[in-house]
């Protein structure tokens, strides 16, 4: 099934998600990973899916005139898009403290764009899912960020964690979309790739 999906071509993955990596093997998709570090900077007038379209992009971009004529490169980026403002990774207990205090008792939305690459075409898609949360006590969130130190992930919370299963109440979209790739889509979208190269 697979390999009549990718007819020769090798993927790339540029990311060192351990949770990206464990889709693409859940996947059965043969890979490679390579890593290129970049500032993860995006104009500021951005807003939304555009950031993390951005972002993927840029990614790619590390990688200009390096991709061998049979390889697809795969570059992705989450955000969190809460009260108009896009959650990044937190840097301090603090700011993960009021990240998850911000998400409480309300929705925000996780955007998540794939970027795929070639050495001549290039497509960036991106799906929203919608989350809810109850109401989280301090005690819950101070108990969250001890336990997991989700320092490495936007908005400062992981949807599969513990913080998921006692605080999500309701979620619009892909699941696997809030860990950090919707895999339906990329599936659909790279069978389309692969046939356009």
């Amino acid at each position: 099934m697979i390999e009549s999906i990718l007819k020769n071509k090798k993927l790339v993955l540029a990311s060192g998600s351990p949770r990206r990596q464990q889709f693409l093997k859940d996947l059965q998709l043969p890979f490679r990973i390579q890593v290129k570090e970049i500032d993860e900077v995006y104009p500021a007038h951005l807003e939304g899916a555009a950031i993390s379209d951005y972002l993927a992009v840029l990614k790619a971009k590390a990688f200009e005139n390096e991709l061998k004529k049979e390889e697809i490169l795969i570059t992705s980026d989450t955000i969190v898009w809460h009260q108009n403002k896009a959650l990044g990774k937190p840097k301090s207990y603090q700011e993960a403290f009021d990240m998850l205090k911000s998400l409480s008792n309300t929705s925000h939305e996780v955007i998540s764009s794939i970027c795929l690459s070639s050495n001549k075409h290039q497509e960036v898609v991106h799906h929203t899912t919608k989350v809810w949360f109850k109401s989280l006590s301090d005690r819950e969130i101070n108990y969250y960020i001890s336990q997991y130190e989700p320092y490495d992930k936007a908005g400062a919370y992981g949807i599969q964690e513990w913080i998921g299963l006692i605080g999500v109440i309701r979620i619009e979209g892909s699941y696997f979309n809030v860990m950090g790739m919707p895999t339906q889509l990329l599936i659909e979208e790279l069978t389309k790739f692969v046939a356009k190269n």
